[in-house]
């Protein structure tokens, strides 16, 4: 289990450990299954391909769940996500690798708090960022 991070030992500008995912159709229809959303376009190839999509897409809302991962790995164990959200923007697809990264965008106290805000995005493998978003996370301090 990585080292907990403190507030003293993060920098503007400072990049968060990657995470990278490689969703299976299998996973896309646990997903559906677990989370309620059986559009067709996540595990139904023919559908998929009859909206106009190039064959079956990873639910946004499994790249919001691999962001939290993320978000998770990087704060824990004491510390905790605050706020955080995303936005759906570009297609991700099973079986390509979708690689879930972040970048501390400002620090400061409030009070006792000690806050980080990040810009956080899932990316695909051309390197469009297919997910992007915000993130507000309290981390412990050394002090």
């Amino acid at each position: 289990m990585p080292e907990q991070v403190f507030f003293e030992d993060v920098e503007v500008g400072q990049t968060i450990p990657s995470l990278r995912k490689n969703c299976s159709s299998q996973q896309l229809v646990v997903w559906a299954g677990a989370s309620g959303d059986f559009y067709q376009i996540h595990y139904d190839q023919a559908f998929a391909r009859n909206t106009g999509l190039d064959g079956i897409i990873v639910h946004g809302a499994l790249k919001h769940a691999f962001l939290g991962q993320l978000l998770h790995d990087w704060v824990a164990p004491d510390g905790r996500i605050e706020q955080f959200g995303c936005q759906y923007r570009g297609m991700d697809y099973p079986d390509q690798d979708i690689t879930c990264q972040g970048v501390v965008t400002g620090k400061h106290v409030e009070g006792d708090r000690h806050v980080v805000d990040l810009d956080v995005w899932t990316e695909n493998p051309t390197g469009q960022k297919t997910t992007p978003g915000t993130a507000r996370v309290i981390l412990p301090s050394r002090g």
